[in-house]
């Protein structure tokens, strides 16, 4: 027997077709029918709830009263467009913060963060997120109804100057 045969009936052998190649994807393939075929035969939550709801009656008398508004249901949520705010404030000058803060939130007095994302400015990456800390902890100080319960993440954002922030709140839903 030469070398050229003996390589030839490995070439065959190699080349040889062999079903239990083909089971993995088979069994891949079928998975992903099935997760199709379950998220299809869903029904539309929204579109349940508008076909529940009676369809009101027209009234006869002269004087309707409105109806009340729906209550939401649920928990909250949030809303996905942040409130972008920027503190300019002497670092360590901890009242000079609050008050720039409590300033800057004023119209949102009202509602309550659920998230604060802050970004404190600086050439140096621990000085930015160490003002960022900062100005995290006056918010509390500065409007405690509004960041009570909030989550506050610091960031570093490169900057050439030092002692300013900007903030995206993300607020709850009302």
């Amino acid at each position: 027997m030469n070398a050229s045969s003996g390589s030839a009936s490995k070439r065959r052998r190699l080349s040889r077709f062999n079903p239990l190649h083909l089971a993995g994807w088979l069994f891949a393939d079928m998975l992903l029918v099935l997760a199709l075929v379950s998220l299809g035969d869903r029904a539309d939550p929204l579109a349940a709830q508008s076909a529940v709801k009676p369809k009101p009656s027209p009234s006869t008398s002269a004087s309707a009263s409105p109806s009340p508004s729906p209550t939401p249901t649920g928990p909250r949520s949030l809303e996905l467009k942040p409130v972008k705010i920027r503190v300019q404030a002497a670092a360590g000058d901890r009242s000079a913060m609050v008050a720039q803060v409590r300033a800057a939130t004023e119209r949102y007095g009202d509602r309550q963060a659920a998230l604060v994302l802050t970004f404190g400015e600086s050439p140096e990456t621990s000085q930015g997120q160490a003002y960022a800390d900062e100005i995290n902890k006056a918010l509390k100080k500065a409007r405690p109804d509004m960041f009570g319960e909030s989550v506050e993440r610091p960031f570093w954002q490169g900057s050439t100057t030092s002692g300013s922030a900007a903030l995206e709140i993300y607020f709850y839903t009302r």
